[in-house]
Formats: structure tokens, C-alpha cells, sequence
């Protein structure tokens, strides 16, 4: 199964910063994202809730506001919770693991972005790379071999 979402769009508001009563930082936010639309329609906005933890949302409280581009990569998720007057709603969300600036540094913004560590992941092992010259397991052959197919 696969679940992933990537958006790019406008905040709608500054993002406030949260701590959990265990002091994890949590913040909230919405993503104005235009649909894409045909000459004769007018164009139409969806503002998606994006949900970031710890040093994610730490990094969109410090170098994101309202007004900016923003590039969200995360997954989708639903809940369910009952409002102030006992109806029953749902929410949809996205949740973020990777956040990106997505203006060019002259319009206020890096490309740079903040990606959250995988969780209990170990890091890959260095693939061997040949186009540096490291030939590892390879011999060299003499260039007057009858067995070369060419």
C-alpha cells in the first residue's frame, strides 16, 4: 500500500508552535493550493491542514509565515473527534516528513528544507561507485585479447 502526498502552495496563516505535555513540538498550518483549471472555468483554491512534529515543525515556525510558498512531502491521514456541540466530525490531514521552501532565494526563500530522520532506519550502505575510477573487483584485461566479442 502507498500513501503519500506532496503539495506546494501558500500558507494561509503564520504557523504557531505547540509543545505536547511530554514537550514535543507540534504545529498546524494550512496550504492554499490552486486546482489546475481549463480556460473557460474559473480557478479554484483547496486549503489543505498539514500536521508537523518535532524538528519539522520547529523549522516551518522558524522560516515559514503567511503569504509564503511551501512545499510540503508527507502522508495522508484521517481521524475522527467529536466538536463542542457533541457532533461527530472528520478530519483529513497531511502529515508532514519532508518540508521545502518553494520560492527561489531572491523571492525571500532557500531551496534548502528540513526532512525529519527516519524512524529506527540505519543508513544505507555506500553504493561502490564506478565513475570515480574505483574498480574494486574488476581486473584489467590486455587490450590484444582474441576473446573480446568486438
Amino acid at each position: 500500500m502507498l500513501n503519500r502526498a506532496i503539495i506546494m502552495g501558500r500558507l494561509v496563516a503564520d504557523p504557531e508552535l505547540r509543545q505536547t505535555p511530554n514537550g514535543v513540538s507540534v504545529i498546524t498550518f494550512t496550504v492554499a493550493v490552486d486546482r489546475n483549471y481549463s480556460r473557460d472555468r474559473e480557478r479554484q483554491t483547496d486549503f489543505i491542514d498539514v500536521v508537523a512534529w518535532r524538528q519539522t515543525a520547529e523549522f516551518v515556525s522558524k522560516y515559514f509565515s503567511k503569504g509564503k510558498m511551501i512545499i510540503v512531502e508527507g502522508s495522508i491521514q484521517t481521524r475522527s473527534y467529536e466538536d463542542r456541540n457533541g457532533n461527530k466530525r472528520r478530519a483529513v490531514e497531511v502529515v508532514a516528513d519532508n518540508v521545502q521552501f518553494g520560492e527561489s532565494k531572491s523571492a525571500g526563500g532557500s531551496q534548502q528544507g528540513y526532512t525529519a530522520p527516519a524512524p529506527t532506519q540505519a543508513p544505507p550502505e555506500p553504493a561502490v561507485s564506478y565513475a570515480s575510477g574505483d574498480v574494486g573487483d574488476f581486473s584489467e584485461m590486455s587490450s590484444d585479447s582474441d576473446d573480446l566479442p568486438f
